[in-house]
């Protein structure tokens, strides 16, 4: 037998509980209202109880907190209501702020029965401040992986990103039978130039370079990244050999026009580029491995024939 000690107990407990706690009887009528409720709605429990749900809450017609309230009595199915259709069901807001957002909620509704009766337990929580921190959480991670694609020094993609964008566009390119060209750039006599001017100065001509590539492609799939060290890379989708030989031209040619100055050691007075090109052809050069090395080749070729130039991959 239940005391009335026993009974003060459950109440306080009840009442004390962080999260709305609501019993319905057999008719849908509120039989017991927690104070959890009481300032996140403005309804204290003498105001509810004994009135139907969903005449306190008529807005809840036709949801999912009604549905799962009618399979509960119906076929005595316990539900955890998800929040992908409404993630704030009850019209309830922060305690004491009425006319401010709603709080993001997880409701479960379960069936018991009690001396023969059937009752319905409605549970609430506020997952607003989860809600919020998972949010926060994924946006760091977003923001780490986008970190892990991008070059420090430089601001352009890496290497890692470089890998990762040459083998989608060769997938794409091969499963559409279109083209797909890449570019391999060294700044000629950079070990010069860092003798001279030191590491510091070599990081800033670095950084110019590699934006001075950027700003060359102006399409949204094309990739300028650091391939490593002084040498950096474009990954051109949608380009033929002769259609990247002219584009390899314009960046050689612009970045000689900057006329940044070299060391005296350098062939020439100003920073040059040399450019290998290689494009993808039916039956050759058709993944990753054969497509830099034939890029690579290139660029060595041009480096041996006087840098400041651009060869292409079959002019060899």
């Amino acid at each position: 037998m239940i005391t009335s000690n026993q009974e003060a107990i459950a109440s306080r407990v009840l009442n004390l509980v962080n999260g709305g706690v609501i019993v319905l009887d057999a008719d849908q009528h509120i039989v017991l209202w927690n104070s959890w409720l009481t300032p996140r709605c403005g309804r204290a429990a003498a105001r509810v109880m004994g009135h139907p749900l969903f005449e306190v809450f008529p807005e809840l017609r036709g949801s999912r907190v009604e549905a799962a309230v009618l399979a509960a009595f119906a076929e005595d199915i316990a539900t955890a209501i998800p929040q992908t259709d409404n993630p704030s069901p009850f019209p309830l807001r922060a305690a004491g702020s009425f006319d401010g957002p709603r709080i993001e909620q997880a409701v479960s509704v379960s069936p018991f029965r009690e001396e023969g009766e059937t009752f319905c337990l409605v549970e609430i929580r506020d997952v607003s401040g989860t809600v919020e921190r998972e949010k926060r959480l994924l946006d760091h991670a977003e923001s780490l992986r986008a970190r892990s694609y991008v070059d420090g020094l430089t601001g352009i993609a890496n290497r890692r990103y470089f890998d990762v964008a040459l083998d989608r566009e060769l997938r794409r390119a091969q499963r559409l039978g279109g083209s797909l060209s890449l570019l391999l750039t060294d700044i000629d006599s950079f070990k010069a130039y860092n003798d001279h001017f030191g590491h510091q100065a070599g990081d800033s001509c670095l950084s110019s370079v590699a934006q001075a590539l950027a700003s060359r492609l102006k399409r949204p799939a094309d990739v300028a990244a650091r391939y490593g060290g002084e040498e950096f890379a474009a990954i051109l989708p949608d380009t033929d050999a002769e259609q990247a030989r002219q584009l390899a031209e314009s960046i050689r040619e612009y970045v000689a026009s900057l006329n940044l100055p070299h060391a005296p050691a350098a062939l020439r007075p100003y920073v040059t580029l040399s450019i290998g090109v290689a494009s993808i052809e039916k039956g050759r050069l058709e993944d990753a491995r054969a497509l830099i090395e034939a890029a690579d080749k290139a660029l060595y070729a041009a480096k041996r024939g006087g840098r400041d130039r651009v060869v292409v991959d079959g002019e060899l």
